[in-house]
Formats: structure tokens, C-alpha cells, sequence
């Protein structure tokens, strides 16, 4: 399903079942289950894909991406990284997505269909092992990470509304049936 208001896209990208490399996918499953989102606002959960967000990306105004990145600082730090800092991010290898979505925006700049403005919210992870479910600094990572993706949102006049009930998302359920199974 593609955005249809083409206004704001928030995509989480990461592999879930690689631990803290799926923070990027939690953060956003959050966000969503713990506010009510207006209809300027899409939520993707983007995995590990790439050529397969072009089209929900095409012409939309302002993209937001939440994901795991390997900036060199310290473990857990959380990173904002926007508009003009984006290509600079891109000439190091710093997100295990960062191939496709570097090549997604060049696509998008050739054919002047890029966002207008493109945030990257990241977080540098603890653990990558092949396990569902992030670590304990990875959970305390999504919630810094939810903060800020509110704050991202406000900065583009977006005001979230808080659910009176909050939902617990896909993702966070089966890493808590994973733990309970090895407990």
C-alpha cells in the first residue's frame, strides 16, 4: 500500500531478526501503536527492502527513517541526521540499509521526484546476533527513538495525540512469546 496523501512518509527499516538491527522497525511499530497518526502521516514498516519503497517514496513531501546505524559512537547514542547531512552520510557505510536507500534518493533526485526534506533518526546498536528481539539497551533505545520521531513529526507541525489505550505492536509480541519461551 502506497501513501496516498503524499504529505509524510515515516519508514522503519531493519531486520528484526538480527536484534538491535530491528530497532529502526520497533521504533516506528511504537509510535504507531502509542499515538493516533493523522492521515498526512504513512507508517511503513520498511524490513530490509529496497527498490520496493521507490514508488511510496516517489513525490512525497517529507521522509522520515528510522533505523540501526554504525556511526563509530558509542553504543546506544542516538543520531539525527537531515537534508544536506544526508549525502554526507551515505559516503561511509554507517547503515546496513543504506545501499538502497542512498540509491532510492539518487533515483528520486534524477527524476526531481525526492522528498523535500529527508531525517534520519538512528540509533547505534548493541547487539546484532541472530535473535528476535532487541536487546535491553535496544528497548531503552526505542524509547528515546519514539521521542524524537514526536519531536520530528511536531517540527513538521504534525501533533500527536496519545492513545488512552496503548497497543502492543507485531513485532514487540513475538519477541515477548520468543522470551517467555526461554524462560
Amino acid at each position: 500500500m502506497y501513501p496516498d496523501n503524499k504529505e509524510i512518509l515515516l519508514i522503519g527499516l531493519g531486520n528484526v531478526l538480527m536484534q538491535d538491527e530491528g530497532v529502526g522497525v520497533r521504533a516506528v511499530e511504537a509510535l504507531e501503536c502509542r499515538y493516533h497518526l493523522p492521515q498526512t502521516v504513512t507508517v511503513m514498516d520498511g524490513g530490509t527492502t529496497g527498490t520496493e519503497l521507490l514508488e511510496p517514496m516517489r513525490n512525497v513531501k517529507h521522509l522520515i527513517v528510522a533505523d540501526a546505524v554504525n556511526t563509530g559512537d558509542p553504543l546506544g547514542t542516538l543520531v539525527r541526521i537531515a537534508n544536506e547531512q544526508v549525502p554526507a552520510f551515505f559516503q561511509t557505510k554507517l547503515s546496513n540499509h543504506q545501499l538502497g536507500l542512498s540509491d532510492l534518493l539518487g533515483l528520486l533526485a534524477l527524476t526531481e521526484q525526492q522528498p523535500q526534506t529527508v531525517t534520519i533518526v538512528g540509533l547505534v546498536p548493541h547487539g546484532l546476533e541472530n535473535q528476535l528481539g532487541l536487546t535491553a539497551e535496544g528497548e531503552a533505545g526505542v524509547e528515546r527513538m519514539v521521542t524524537q520521531l514526536v519531536r520530528e513529526l511536531a517540527d513538521l507541525g504534525v501533533t500527536l495525540t496519545p492513545k488512552e489505550t496503548p497497543q502492543i505492536g507485531y513485532w514487540a509480541r513475538q519477541a515477548q512469546m520468543e522470551l517467555a519461551k526461554c524462560a
